[in-house]
């Protein structure tokens, strides 16, 4: 795997859901929580990996086969949060196959690397801190931090400015399209991960990434090739 960059890479970026780490789980537990309680059939995890980018109220609306229109969507949706917040303090939520190893080889090649999330701060911080990584993190960008967020290249584009690294120069990795947008109009080299929670439609191979991974080992592979230069699969 091969991109093409002119100069050497300065920054690799991750989505965090369904890209640097795998927090099915933790949404799996409070939506089986909350279906139980209501007398509702537990929502398959197929159906939750595919959904958990689309964010908190869509998980709702899958749960409850209720649209925000709904007159208790407002509370569902409030609970859910309140039930995810305590959820990530005690965070089921691990690290991706080969994905420590694949900071450490950014580390020890001293390739900066951050997280730009559509993941509100207040659940980021702490998941990242009870997985050890937000010391390690050199940046990370929350929807508070911007005006706009993905799929509007903001957010990638203040994170390479806090890194102190040209968007030319930098990857950015994501499960979701709006992902591969946001870099693309940032000026980035995209990294499409397969293995993520991707949505129902449009297809991956729809999304126009430079690179689509099956795995993290593939990210190591492709970060290992002699002369990166772009390319699509």
């Amino acid at each position: 795997m091969q991109s093409s960059f002119s100069t050497p890479i300065a920054s690799m970026l991750f989505d965090l859901d369904g890209t640097l780490v795998d927090t099915a789980d933790d949404f799996a537990k409070v939506l089986d929580l909350m279906t139980s309680i209501a007398g509702l059939p537990a929502v398959p995890r197929e159906a939750i990996h595919q959904t958990v980018s689309s964010g908190a109220r869509a998980l709702v609306e899958l749960a409850f086969g209720i649209d925000s229109n709904a007159h208790d969507f407002k509370a569902l949706h409030s609970t859910m949060l309140s039930l995810y917040g305590q959820q990530v303090a005690q965070t089921s939520a691990r690290l991706y196959p080969a994905m420590d190893r694949l900071l450490s080889l950014l580390e020890e090649r001293g390739i900066k690397w951050g997280i730009v999330t559509n993941k509100p701060e207040q659940y980021s911080i702490p998941l990242l801190r009870n997985l050890g990584l937000l010391e390690r993190c050199q940046t990370l960008i929350c929807p508070e931090h911007v005006t706009y967020t993905k799929p509007h290249p903001e957010p990638l584009l203040l994170a390479c400015t806090q890194l102190g690294c040209a968007p030319e120069q930098s990857v950015y990795v994501g499960d979701h399209p709006r992902d591969i947008t946001a870099g693309r109009d940032a000026g980035m080299h995209t990294i499409a991960a397969a293995y993520g929670y991707l949505p129902p439609s449009p297809p991956i191979a729809a999304w126009e990434a430079d690179t689509i991974v099956a795995d993290v080992e593939e990210i190591i592979q492709w970060l290992n090739s002699d002369s990166p230069r772009r390319h699509h699969n």
